[in-house]
């Protein structure tokens, strides 16, 4: 087996999710995030739509992560997107997150709008 470093060039890849955060670029975010390649920022979850329609002509696909688990996109979110240009690609979190690093690994226009995976443990 082949072991190759992944190298993000300067862009920032999701380093780790627990009950209620996101760590990217070695920075915790609590809540829902939205990841592009140059920052991390919290969102305002589902209906936070504006912060995804900003993101036109600068991504080419937007992970959606709905949380632990797989469910569907709010009614119209995918169309209202991809009428922007913006492909929609809905999984759960942890899926989302892997798939935007993989992706972001080979220099892809992409980012991740991501729930968290859990209940903030306090």
């Amino acid at each position: 087996m082949r072991v190759t470093e992944v190298n993000f060039d300067g862009a920032v890849p999701i380093d780790g999710y627990g009950p209620g955060f996101f760590r990217v670029g070695n920075q915790v975010v609590e809540g829902p995030v939205l990841v592009t390649v140059e920052r991390a920022m919290s969102w305002g979850g589902l209906d936070d739509i504006a912060a995804l329609e900003a993101l036109a002509g600068q991504v080419d696909v937007i992970f959606l992560g709905m949380g632990a688990d797989i469910a569907h996109a709010p009614h119209g979110l995918r169309d209202r997107l991809e009428a922007l240009g913006m492909g929609v690609e809905v999984m759960n979190s942890p899926a989302a997150c892997r798939t935007y690093n993989v992706l972001l690994s080979e220099g892809r226009r992409v980012a991740a709008a991501v729930l968290p995976v859990g209940e903030v443990l306090r």
